[in-house]
This record gives C-alpha cells, sequence and structure tokens, in this order.
C-alpha cells in the first residue's frame, strides 16, 4: 500500500512562485465531494512557474493535473506525487481579430462560451454544455450538443515534463471523439479558438437552450462527475446502461441516476470506492447484456484506501 508523506516530497520539489502545499484535501475540489488529498498540492503563479517547476522536478515523481473537478474521481487513498491546479495565472480571457479568442486554460468552457456569446462570436456555444474548464476540454476534446473541441482549435500552448513550452496546431492535437493524441505529459496553458460573427441574441438563445435541456435531462444538482462513460460508436451509453436494468441501482453510498443512468451520484455518504465499483458493475452488467465493453470518460487518478479492494 502507498504511504503519501507530502512533508518529504516537499523537500524535493523545487522552489516556486506559487503555492505549494502537503497532504492537501482534494474532495472539495471535486464535484463528487470523495477522495483521499494530495500528496503535494501544486498551484503555479503563471506558466512560467509551471515550466520552472516541470524542469527541476524529478523524472521519478509523478504529476497530474486537474481543473475544477468535474469530470475526476480521486480515489480515496490519495494521490502520490504532485497534483497540480491551475488558478489565475492561467486565467486570461480576450477577444483577438477575425472572430477568435485567447483563453487560459484554467476559465470554465461555461464562462467561454458566454464571453464570446457577448462578443458577437458563434461557433462557441457547445461549450455552454460541458462543466469543465478549458484545459479539460483541450485534453479529452471535450465537446456538447452538436460540437466538439477539435471544430473551433486554432493552436493551444503547452509546457512539457522537461518544462519545454511548445505551440501545438490543431492537427498536432491528433484528435478523435473524446480523445486527444497529444503526449500525455502536455500541460496545456492558453488555447486560440476561431469563432464566426453572430448575433449575440441569437447566441444566448442557443445558450439558454442548452441550459434548459441540460437542467431537464441530466442530475447537474448533485454531486455527479458527468457522463461516466464515452458512447460506443453507434450507441448511447445510456440506452445499454438502461437496458442492462442499472437504472437507479447503488451500492453503498452511490447510485446509478433515475433521470440520466450515464451519470454516477454520489447520494451524500459515498466513498471514491462505492462510485468506482458501481461503474465497474455497470461496465460487467452492459457486457454481459450488450457485448459491449464501456470505456470510462470520467478521469481517475489516485491509490485505494487500505483495506479496500
Amino acid at each position: 500500500m502507498v504511504q503519501l508523506d507530502g512533508d518529504a516530497l516537499l523537500k524535493r520539489l523545487p522552489a516556486v512562485r506559487g503555492r505549494l502545499e502537503a497532504n492537501a484535501p482534494l474532495a472539495d475540489l471535486t464535484w463528487f465531494r470523495v477522495g483521499g488529498p494530495a500528496e503535494v498540492l501544486y498551484s503555479p503563479a503563471d506558466e512560467a512557474d509551471l515550466a520552472h517547476f516541470l524542469k527541476n522536478t524529478a523524472d521519478d515523481i509523478p504529476v497530474y493535473v486537474i481543473g475544477v473537478g468535474s469530470n475526476l474521481l480521486v480515489r480515496d487513498g490519495g494521490v502520490p506525487g504532485v497534483v497540480i491546479r491551475l488558478g489565475r495565472g492561467f486565467a486570461g480571457l480576450e477577444a483577438e481579430g477575425d472572430h477568435r479568442i485567447r483563453v487560459g486554460t484554467a476559465v470554465p468552457d461555461m464562462r467561454v462560451a458566454r464571453f464570446a456569446a457577448d462578443n458577437g462570436i458563434d461557433g462557441l456555444t457547445f461549450l455552454r454544455g460541458i462543466p469543465g474548464t478549458i484545459g479539460g476540454a483541450l485534453r479529452m476534446n471535450g465537446g456538447a450538443h452538436g460540437g466538439e473541441t477539435r471544430d473551433v482549435l486554432v493552436e493551444a500552448r503547452a509546457v512539457d515534463r522537461k518544462g519545454t513550452i511548445s505551440v501545438l496546431s490543431n492537427a498536432d492535437m491528433g484528435y478523435s471523439y473524446r480523445h486527444c493524441g497529444a503526449a500525455p505529459d502536455l500541460i496545456f496553458t492558453e488555447a486560440l479558438f476561431q469563432g464566426r460573427p453572430g448575433r449575440v441574441e441569437d447566441i444566448i438563445a442557443a445558450m439558454d437552450d442548452i441550459t434548459a435541456k441540460r437542467e431537464a435531462s441530466q442530475p447537474i444538482r448533485t454531486k455527479t462527475g458527468g457522463s461516466t462513460f464515452k458512447n460506443p460508436p453507434g450507441q448511447k451509453s445510456w440506452q445499454l446502461i438502461d437496458k442492462a436494468h442499472m437504472r437507479g441501482y447503488i451500492l453503498g453510498g452511490a447510485r446509478v441516476s433515475d433521470m440520466h443512468c450515464n451519470f454516477l451520484i454520489n447520494e451524500g455518504g459515498a466513498t471514491a470506492a462505492d462510485i468506482e465499483n458501481l461503474g465497474e458493475m455497470v461496465r460487467k452488467r452492459v457486457k454481459e447484456t450488450s457485448g459491449i465493453d464501456l470505456e470510462w470518460e470520467i478521469k481517475r487518478i489516485g491509490v485505494a484506501q487500505e483495506g479496500q479492494g
């Protein structure tokens, strides 16, 4: 069993202008509100601070990046190594010429959609339906309501594990459905999006429609992590789960949503293990009933707590 020792790890890390915190709780940083601590939580001051940190951090120290925790499950034993959470130094948001928007990766997707609307920039409305940050959208080709990140991305800035800053074109990202082919060690810091001209009133009306549809069909006011599984080719995960009779199924403090059965919910006392084990049970039942292997869309990080399976 992995034992976390944040104080010891801190001694191995370089001095930074941002904040380093040992044994930092993560549960309240995730929408599920479960999980153990980060051995060390790092909040970089800006891109240069992040590059300095990565360049001077030993390769054997694991590094993970999180956003607002909307599509994330942190296991109960916590996360060994360093968890990086981008904040104010990555929150830039500005309109450029030709209906383009340059945005830091800590900015929520929904805020970008509203900013685009206020500036008469159409084409980014789909971001209103993604409850995460731009960094997450870049990493997983986030999409909703008929649009995807690859449809609007011009380029993205990133820092690799050696501290090298690079700019990737849309083609460099290797996008496919809910997948990014860019190197996994890249930490995205900024994106440039291409929109098109539109009427403010029309764009806002389209966003209001997306909001209404989400509230009517998804349990967005619960402790959930959003869509749990990717849609298999030609299929809908929720339909497969429903046919497997898993709608409303309970395991410990976790439940398969009655409203939308591709959502798992923390009923109030769930552990991360309850949620993950329920997800695996769903996958098993769907495999038995349809022959299809569901693939997790929610990112799971960390280790199990001692005594858990």
